[in-house]
């Protein structure tokens, strides 16, 4: 049997502010962008990856609610690409991350508080802040 896997982890800092929505359903979706520092600094072109980040729900609620930018996030999810047609009439494909978790991994700058929230999706049985550790 074979099995095919699709999973992206992701660990970069937010280039803007997360957009949040609310679909005509009332379901909450936000999209960001974060820069991924690639290891060997090329001899030309950016030092960095960049990839556009699409979440759903609280997760979507938390990025909008205690992330902004220049914030260093740990990403865990899947890609997605879709077609569509411009205002051109031009075919288009874009990639994009789905992530199924979002975590801040440092501190946000005003310090109010926010030190390691965490947002894990509903579907994961373990909380991000257990780590193992036994509080």
């Amino acid at each position: 049997m074979i099995v095919m896997v699709n999973r992206i982890v992701l660990i970069g800092r937010l280039t803007r502010d997360p957009e949040l929505r609310t679909t005509n359903t009332g379901k909450s979706m936000g999209s960001f962008t974060i820069a991924v520092q690639k290891r060997m600094k090329p001899t030309e072109g950016p030092d960095a990856d960049f990839f556009n980040v699409k979440v759903w729900g609280q997760t979507a609620e938390y990025a909008g609610n205690y992330l902004t930018k220049g914030r260093l996030v740990a990403i865990d999810g899947r890609m997605e690409s879709r077609r569509y047609t411009d205002q051109e009439g031009n075919d288009r494909e874009v990639w994009e991350v789905v992530a199924d978790n979002v975590n801040g991994l440092d501190r946000p700058k005003d310090d109010a508080g926010a030190e390691g929230q965490s947002h894990v999706s509903q579907r994961s049985p373990v909380a991000s802040g257990a780590r193992g550790s036994s509080r």
